[in-house]
């Protein structure tokens, strides 16, 4: 819902606007909003996503994930679509737990947590991928919670006004899987950070990002403006890769080398 009133808000064309999924418990969502849409492999989504926004820069890209899908088999693509700070945006479904294969601990499970896959406990410690964005380059990483519509609405847009990579990872209880963190658990920690939070003082941003527990900040943690992936990329400066066509190239002499 918080997408879908940010794709309103802005007022975006479907036609140029592109939503790509992994595999997880959100990966039908570009069949729910009036997109373009790609199901990717899982942990792939960013690559594809890149690929689009490489191929025409003059799309709005969204991509999503769920927990396991971009802070486990996703990692290298995670930190390496953040430090190129190509522009799009990246919203993870964080429950804590592999939900759509019932219930296994995920790479954001708190330490101890029983699950499936640990009867007697978690044993290592949880990942804090907001601190990890911002140390890879991010150059706008955010939470918010999916019991706070309308905030989290308000940080889609403006992470899409945002040029460069943007990363919302959103607090989403998984009713069904994860007993510990529900929707009363978050409600009685998060807290929106106020007016007098700086979210371009990169180590205290990092601080921040350590947070979890009794109080989970919400909002934008960091925001930088530097140049992104593709206005380094002179070869699409004039137009994007698609209008450039491929009908007068000859690539006989190519095949012929490696038949």
């Amino acid at each position: 819902m918080a997408l879908k009133q940010a794709v309103s808000e802005l007022q975006l064309d479907p036609k140029n606007t592109v939503l790509v999924s992994g595999i997880g418990c959100g990966p039908k969502m570009p069949l729910w909003i009036n997109v373009s849409g790609f199901q990717s492999l899982h942990g792939r989504t960013l690559p594809v996503a890149s690929g689009i926004k490489l191929a025409n820069h003059k799309l709005d890209v969204f991509a999503t994930s769920g927990d396991g899908d971009a802070y486990g088999i996703g990692t290298c693509h995670f930190i390496h679509a953040m430090r190129r700070n190509i522009d799009m945006v990246y919203i993870v479904h964080d429950n804590q737990v592999y939900g759509l294969t019932q219930g296994q601990a995920s790479p954001t499970t708190d330490k101890g947590t029983h699950t499936k896959s640990t009867p007697f406990g978690v044993i290592e410690v949880a990942t804090r991928p907001l601190s990890l964005a911002i140390v890879s380059g991010a150059s706008f990483v955010a939470r918010g919670f999916a019991g706070d519509i309308p905030h989290l609405k308000s940080l889609i847009v403006e992470a899409h006004k945002h040029r460069g990579f943007a990363l919302i990872d959103v607090l989403q209880p998984c009713v069904t899987f994860n007993k510990t963190n529900t929707y009363q658990w978050f409600q009685e920690r998060v807290y929106k950070l106020g007016e007098d939070y700086d979210p371009t003082d990169k180590m205290n941003a990092i601080k921040t990002a350590q947070m979890w527990g009794d109080k989970i900040p919400l909002g934008i943690y960091y925001r930088e403006n530097r140049p992104t992936y593709n206005d380094e990329l002179p070869q699409i400066a004039d137009k994007t890769l698609r209008e450039y066509g491929v009908d007068n190239i000859d690539i006989s002499e190519l095949m012929r080398e490696y038949s």
